[in-house]
C-alpha cells in the first residue's frame, strides 16, 4: 500500500496557473509539507483563464472550477485549492471540501491614483471593477463616479490606475501592458495581501461594500474516496487540522444563503459572516453574525442581519451542531430577503444564460475578478 503524501506516492495538488492561484496553492502545499506530507503542484487551464469576455457575460462558476474538478474526479490530482467564492454551492457527487484554512480579511479595498480615498475621488472619476456586486454598492455611495467594467489579473488591474504602472510591473505585469486609464480599481484585500501588494491599497471599503460569499477563504477539495481509504488515512487526518472552524462556520452561513437564493454571477448581493469568541462561558462557544445586502435596479438598498450561538468544540457532534446552526442562519436570512422583496428589486438569479443556471456546477457565478481577486 502506497500512502498518499509519501515519497513513493506524493500528494498531487491541482491549481490554476495564475500568479494568485499559484501563490495560494504554494502556501497550502508548504503547510502540508510542514505537517509531513510530500507534495507536488500541478497546474490546469480553466475557461476563465482563456476567455476574455466580461465577467457578467461569462457567467457560471465553471469558468474557474469545472476544469479543476474534472481533473480531480479523473484522478489527475488528489487535492484542488480553490478560492472559495469560485465554487458553486451545490455539491458534486464524489467530491468534498475537506478543509477551509484560516480566512484572510475578506473585505474589498480601493487602489487609487495619488493615494485618494473613495470619498476624495473627484466627481467623474473612472473606477474599474469586474463585479456587479461591487459596482452597485459603489454607485450607491458615489453616484457621481463612472464605473468601468474591467478584466485581468491583479497586477493588470493595478497597472490601469494612473501612476501605478511601475507598481504593477514589479508585481509581475508584462512590460508595456499598463494602460493607466483609470483613477482607481476595486479589489479584494485578500488577493493583494497574498501577492504582497498591500502598499497599493489607498482605502478600505468596509461598510461601503459587503464582500462576496466566501471571499478571502480557500477551499481544499478532494475525492471522498481518498478520505475513506487506508491510503488516505493520514492525509484525511492532516486536513482536519488544517480546517479552521470559525472560517468554516462563516462561509457555511454565507453559502447557505447563496444556495437558498440560487444567486447568480450578476446578482448585486453581498454577504458576510463573522464569528467572535465568547470568553465568558465555560464551554467553547462563540457568536456568528451574518449580514446580507441586496442593491436594487434603481439603487434601493435592502439589508438584513442575524446571529446565532455556535459551539466551537473539537468533538464531531459539536462541530456538526455548529455547522447546522450556521447554515440555518443563512437560510433564515435568505428567507427574510425574499419576504422583503429582494427578488422584486433585483435579479438574484442573474447569470449568463438559462442553460447556465440549470447546471449544478454553475448554480451561482463567481465574482472573482478573472485571473485575480
Amino acid at each position: 500500500m502506497q500512502t498518499i503524501g509519501s515519497t513513493e506516492r506524493p500528494l498531487v495538488i491541482g491549481t490554476r496557473a495564475s500568479a494568485l492561484a499559484l501563490t495560494q496553492t504554494r502556501a497550502v502545499a508548504s503547510d502540508l509539507e510542514q505537517r509531513g506530507l510530500h507534495v507536488q503542484v500541478q497546474t490546469f487551464t480553466t475557461e476563465g483563464d482563456i476567455n476574455r469576455a466580461s465577467l457578467a457575460s461569462l457567467g457560471g462558476v465553471g469558468v474557474f472550477a469545472a476544469a479543476l474538478r474534472v481533473a480531480l474526479l479523473e484522478g489527475h490530482c488528489d487535492l484542488v485549492v480553490h478560492s472559495l467564492k469560485d465554487l458553486p454551492t451545490v455539491p458534486v457527487d464524489g467530491l468534498v471540501v475537506a478543509a477551509t484554512p484560516t480566512r484572510e480579511d475578506p473585505g474589498d479595498v480601493l487602489v487609487a491614483r495619488d493615494s485618494l480615498s473613495l470619498a476624495d475621488l473627484p466627481a467623474g472619476s473612472r473606477l474599474g471593477t469586474g463585479s456587479p456586486r461591487r459596482a452597485r454598492q459603489i454607485a450607491v455611495a458615489r453616484p457621481d463616479i463612472e464605473l468601468v467594467d474591467i478584466r485581468g489579473n491583479v497586477p493588470t488591474r493595478v497597472g490601469r490606475v494612473k501612476g501605478l504602472a511601475a507598481v504593477a510591473e514589479q508585481a509581475g505585469l508584462p512590460s508595456g501592458k499598463a494602460a493607466e486609464d483609470l483613477d482607481g480599481v476595486v479589489l479584494a484585500r485578500a488577493g493583494l495581501r497574498r501577492l504582497g501588494m498591500d502598499d497599493a491599497i489607498t482605502d478600505s471599503l468596509e461598510g461601503t461594500v459587503i464582500p462576496a460569499g466566501g471571499q478571502g477563504a480557500l477551499a481544499l477539495e478532494t475525492r471522498s474516496e481518498l478520505l475513506d481509504s487506508d491510503e488516505g488515512r493520514n492525509f484525511a487526518q492532516i486536513l482536519k487540522f488544517v480546517d479552521d472552524e470559525p472560517t468554516r462556520l462563516e462561509v457555511s452561513a454565507e453559502r447557505a444563503l447563496l444556495r437558498y437564493l440560487e444567486a447568480g454571477c450578476a446578482a448585486p448581493l453581498g454577504v458576510r459572516g463573522v464569528v467572535t469568541w465568547d470568553k465568558h462561558t465555560e464551554a467553547p462557544s462563540g457568536r456568528l453574525e451574518l449580514t446580507a445586502r441586496v442593491i436594487g435596479n434603481q439603487g434601493e438598498v435592502l439589508e438584513v442581519n442575524g446571529e446565532t450561538t455556535v459551539l466551537l468544540g473539537a468533538e464531531a457532534a459539536q462541530r456538526d451542531f455548529a455547522l447546522a446552526a450556521a447554515e440555518q442562519l443563512g437560510v433564515d436570512l435568505a428567507g427574510e430577503l425574499l419576504e422583503a422583496g429582494a427578488a422584486t428589486i433585483a435579479d438574484l438569479k442573474a447569470a449568463k444564460s438559462a442553460s447556465t443556471q440549470t447546471d449544478a456546477n454553475q448554480t451561482i457565478c463567481n465574482e472573482k475578478e478573472l485571473w485575480g481577486e
